[in-house]
């Protein structure tokens, strides 16, 4: 599972993505409608392909609210998101603290890494010095 800023990168990263759908869908699927004395609808020939292919209103509407309905649960899983970074509820001193309470901790454990890496050595060449006394009988 990836940390918390990766999954909110992604997220927004999807909910852009969901946007340029939902445009590319009222933008394709719209009815031909004058808006304005000079609007002008073009007409296409047969050879032409269609820029728009109207949907009837229902099935339109239908489709505006189930790309509005997964926009509003894609922002609202962000805001989740947010909402789960640490440090939001602490000041900058507690974040400090913490911070260095964390470099102790690992300086500690590489203390222990180091010490096992050390025991590690000395077993090999206690090990190798045994192997190199052993003698075919």
């Amino acid at each position: 599972m990836s940390d918390i800023l990766t999954q909110l990168q992604e997220g927004m990263d999807l909910l852009c993505t969901m946007f340029i759908a939902g445009l590319y869908y009222v933008e394709r699927h719209h009815d031909l409608e004058q808006f304005g004395p000079n609007d002008k609808i073009p007409d296409l020939k047969a050879d032409q392909p269609k820029e728009v292919e109207t949907h009837d209103p229902q099935t339109f509407q239908d489709g505006q609210a189930e790309i509005a309905r997964d926009l509003i649960i894609q922002a609202q899983r962000i805001e989740y998101l947010v909402s789960e970074l640490p440090g939001l509820q602490n000041s900058e001193r507690d974040q400090t603290r913490i911070i260095s309470g964390l470099e102790e901790e690992i300086a500690g454990l590489e203390a222990q890494r180091l010490e096992a890496v050390r025991e590690r050595d000395e077993v090999f060449g206690q090990l190798d010095a045994l192997v190199r006394s052993l003698q075919r009988p």
